[in-house]
């Protein structure tokens, strides 16, 4: 018999992780408050209904990809009220700590399970599938969703209590942070040096220096093509707010990562908010008043400095 899964939020991570779902011999319900993504979950042979409890209803196992804190406080809700009991609801968002911990409390006095799994990986890798499951929470309602993460992820890692997931995402999405940035500070490094950007890609691709934001972003960067994003600044600005408030909390000085943070902030005020998160690399070149297509602001190193 067919496994109903669920889904709640059917964005850029939700429609590919629904997708993947489907593609792996899963039923897939799902909601979302926009038309279009209830739409395109219709497209993909998954079926729309109309509200988190009608998904909590129909799912014993659900997913949830969701935008911020009220959407989980909703969601929550939603299912701790649906009819029946041991619903598991999946979290796979990025969010605050405290947010989750409320979510968590009101389905356990429901006698329904949330587990906090978020996801390391971005929109282009939840597509292919190449997810990492960071998971945390009740162990067994861990390892009886085992099916379904394998269905969409290529690994999942229990980390132990309930709120580790999130930390371990805090910690990816520092190194990406960073990771992206150096990326494009390279790329600019290279282009103002009078090297073909496909050129300085091509070369550290497979080098000592690379890394796997360099690897992904890298094309983004050499083509400036932005306008088709996995990953907006806007959102990852969502996700650095969260960073540097758990970082404030621990009482830990990040000076590397704050000092990538402006970037973001800097594409944001650039009006790159709705722009992939490689963008970073046009505002260094803006930074810099390089551009690339002229090649004014350029320094080609001489035969004299060779």
């Amino acid at each position: 018999m067919t496994e109903t899964i669920g889904m709640l939020g059917i964005g850029i991570m939700g429609s590919a992780m629904a997708g993947n779902l489907i593609k792996a011999g899963f039923a897939v319900v799902g909601y979302d408050p926009v038309p279009a993504a209830r739409d395109r979950l219709s497209d993909m042979g998954g079926k729309a209904l109309s509200s988190p409890k009608d998904v909590a209803e129909a799912a014993a196992i659900s997913f949830a990809s969701l935008p911020g804190s009220a959407a989980l406080a909703e969601a929550a809700a939603s299912v701790a009220g649906a009819s029946g009991s041991g619903q598991i609801l999946i979290e796979c968002s990025t969010l605050p700590l405290s947010a989750k911990r409320e979510a968590f409390a009101v389905m356990e006095s429901a006698g329904k399970i949330l587990l906090d799994c978020p996801v390391s990986g971005t929109g282009a890798q939840a597509a292919t599938g190449d997810l990492v499951i960071l998971g945390s929470g009740d162990e067994q309602a861990f390892k009886r969703c085992g099916p379904a993460f394998a269905g969409m992820s290529r690994r999942q890692v229990y980390l132990g209590r309930f709120g580790t997931g999130s930390i371990m995402k805090y910690i990816a999405n520092h190194l990406v942070t960073i990771h992206n940035a150096a990326a494009a500070e390279a790329m600019l490094l290279g282009m103002k040096a009078g090297i073909d950007p496909g050129l300085v890609y091509d070369t550290l691709a497979d080098s000592a220096g690379t890394s796997r934001m360099f690897q992904m972003r890298g094309p983004l960067m050499r083509d400036a093509n932005y306008d088709n994003p996995t990953a907006t600044i806007r959102t990852h600005l969502k996700d650095l707010s969260i960073i540097s408030a758990f970082a404030a909390e621990l009482g830990c000085a990040l000076p590397v990562y704050s000092a990538a943070e402006q970037l973001y902030h800097a594409g944001e005020a650039l009006g790159f908010a709705a722009r992939d998160t490689a963008s970073v690399c046009a505002v260094l070149e803006h930074m810099n008043g390089f551009d690339r297509h002229s090649g004014a602001g350029a320094s080609p190193v001489s035969s004299s400095q060779s």
